[in-house]
């Protein structure tokens, strides 16, 4: 039997679209025209008009995860206040019971011009991650770090002009003198130790970028202002950045219990100079205590394991400021 060639019957999918369907059936609630779709709209509206969930939206919108750049409490936020943490925010409990600090708190951040806020206790309670704020909250505005670079050219710029003094206990002073934290975790100790780099006339903090703490609201305020006016250097190699120091004829001194020189007595206080602090539990890495010119250590009781390393930080640069002006008054 032949096979006829050609075309066969049929539309060859030419209608194929008109054979398709519409697929399944909305559900009711999804027609516009639907009773139910008008019901779910309603039920929608309410729910957008109940307070405690307009106040959950509103706790979203301006709360983030990290409560680490929020002071909450009303001494701490009077206490950074007053010391000029740089704010952008306070919340205030509505109908809160004002006392001699909350209209301290309000008045100082009417001057400052920051955006304030009332919220209610739910609010609070989400902003804050907790229950214990006593009705304000301060958000405070991320710190603004300085590179290693900015630090030395300002620190051997100052010393330059301070060479042309007739004091040499001027002179001295103005070397310049740089603190680094090897592994320093806790933002109050951070903050502690800026504190102490200011009232010593240190020219700036170097951190490492990873297993170090960061300026916030925490560190701010231990710091007592002074991170105001202290600046950060943050890196991301702690080792790398000591080695370009020592390049630019600096000196490496490392804080370590275990050192064979004692703090303010390794020769190398009347040079450029930068001291470095390990933690309090693991001490300097073993890369950054090889960098070192020179391991220094303080003498304590042998009671006492080891030193908190603000106060480390603190007794080491008043030792380099004490050997610098007995050499500055040998000088004469």
């Amino acid at each position: 039997m032949a096979i006829k060639k050609g075309p066969t019957k049929g539309s060859g999918g030419k209608h194929r679209n008109k054979l398709k369907g519409y697929g399944p059936t909305p559900k009711a609630e999804d027609r516009v025209y639907h009773k139910a779709y008008k019901a779910k709209k309603a039920v929608e509206r309410r729910l957008r008009s109940d307070p405690r969930l307009a106040a959950r939206r509103r706790v979203d919108k301006f709360a983030s995860a990290d409560t680490s750049d929020l002071v909450f409490g009303r001494n701490s936020v009077l206490e950074a206040l007053r010391v000029g943490v740089p704010s952008s925010t306070l919340y205030i409990l509505s109908r809160i019971e004002h006392d001699d600090r909350t209209r301290e708190i309000v008045k100082i951040a009417g001057a400052n011009g920051l955006h304030m806020m009332e919220a209610d206790r739910l609010e609070m309670d989400r902003i804050a991650r907790s229950g214990n704020h006593q009705g304000v909250i301060l958000k405070v505005e991320p710190y603004q770090y300085s590179s290693l670079h900015e630090l030395v050219e300002r620190a051997e710029k100052k010393a330059k002009a301070m060479e042309a003094a007739n004091s040499a206990a001027a002179r001295l002073a103005a070397r310049p003198l740089f603190i680094a934290l090897d592994g320093v975790t806790d933002p109050q100790n951070l903050g502690a130790v800026i504190r102490s780099a200011a009232a010593f006339g240190a020219n700036g903090v170097i951190l490492p970028e990873r297993r170090s703490a960061s300026v916030n609201a925490a560190a701010w305020k231990v710091s007592a202002g002074a991170a105001a006016h202290m600046p950060v250097a943050r890196v991301v190699n702690l080792t790398k950045a000591i080695e370009g120091l020592k390049e630019r004829n600096y000196y490496v001194v490392g804080l370590d219990g275990g050192g064979d020189k004692l703090v303010g007595e390794t020769g190398f206080e009347t040079d450029p100079l930068v001291v470095v602090l390990g933690s309090e539990g693991s001490g300097l890495s073993r890369l950054v205590r090889e960098a070192c010119d020179a391991i220094a250590g303080i003498p304590i009781s042998s009671t006492v394991e080891s030193l908190n390393a603000s106060v480390a930080a603190g007794i080491s640069l008043y030792a380099v400021a004490n050997a610098r002006r007995k050499a500055g008054e040998a000088a004469k």
